[in-house]
């Protein structure tokens, strides 16, 4: 699997534009799965629902099937699982779409916008490979990408882990 991250920070528009590359990429015939890291607890159950109970009364993994989906539950004591732990839970896509994990080693794109009232992330990490951007920027020692143009951050996306056609 191919992996590719997006990293920006908070309010930059991340998940909008996750939406966005997930449809122009599979619209070009590539299955596609994502990772979301988030910094805060989360928990897709309800207290007294059948599959919080099995989970309150010790299971470590519990799954939620329906006739279209399904969600695994993993329980986990300790340290926060790392990305290649995540990653190796997925079953095998030409793509996986990672949001957020910015300090991990893999290739990325940076979503900036000056209203965040943030600094680029970029100068500092040597695995941000563009800059996705609707503002101006000085010069950059990578491609800086039009965050409006969803076509061609794909193109760019798919060039860089070898499935562009």
């Amino acid at each position: 699997m191919k992996i590719y991250g997006v990293i920006g920070w908070k309010n930059a528009g991340k998940t909008g534009w996750m939406e966005r590359l997930v449809a122009g990429i599979t619209a070009r015939g590539h299955s596609v799965s994502t990772v979301k890291h988030v910094h805060h607890d989360v928990d897709l159950d309800q207290p007294g629902k059948d599959t919080f109970r099995h989970r309150a009364a010790g299971a470590r993994e519990t799954v939620l099937a329906s006739a279209h989906r399904y969600a695994l539950m993993v329980e986990h004591r300790g340290p926060e699982p790392g990305l290649p732990a995540v990653l190796a839970r997925l079953d095998p896509v030409d793509l996986v779409l990672v949001e957020g994990y910015k300090r991990d080693a893999h290739p990325k794109v940076e979503v900036w916008r000056a209203a965040t009232g943030q600094p680029l992330i970029q100068p500092g990490d040597p695995l941000v490979r563009a800059v996705a951007t609707d503002a101006a920027l000085p010069a950059l020692p990578v491609p800086v990408l039009d965050l409006n143009d969803t076509a061609q951050v794909v193109d760019f996306i798919l060039t860089e882990v070898g499935l562009a056609l």
